[in-house]
Parts: structure tokens; sequence; C-alpha cells
């Protein structure tokens, strides 16, 4: 299968992740809450799959180039 690599666009912390390894996404859904200078980022699915690998968690504060998750489809 192919897959897309959603990696974290800006500096920040994850206030919440919404889906889960094995749960299937269509695209445009929210995968996470992304905190950077006071203002909630919604982080949104590129393509409709299913959801490969998590790379975040609750709390952890990451940085361009981090991956949020893999996405197979």
């Amino acid at each position: 299968m192919a897959q897309e690599t959603v990696e974290v666009p800006i500096t920040g912390k994850i206030l919440s992740v919404n889906v889960k390894e094995g749960d299937g996404i269509q695209e445009g859904d929210i995968i996470c809450l992304l905190e950077s200078m006071k203002m909630e980022n919604p982080i949104l699915s590129p393509v409709a799959g299913t959801v490969a690998q998590i790379g975040i968690k609750v709390d952890q504060t990451v940085k361009p180039g981090d991956v949020i998750a893999v996405i197979e489809y």
C-alpha cells in the first residue's frame, strides 16, 4: 500500500490526539490539535486511508519535521 507521512509544520505542543493506530480516516479529518503561540492548530489528514502509525502523544513538545502519523491508502 502507498503511505503518506504527516509531519509537524510548526514548533508547538500536542493538545490532543484524535485517532489511534488502525483507525480509518477521511481526507480532512483532524489527526491532532497542536498549540503554537497560544493558538490551537488542527492537523488534518491529507488523504483517506488507515492510520498505520502514530508518532506523537498528548503534552509532547514537537518541532517541524517530527512525524505525526503515517497513513496507508
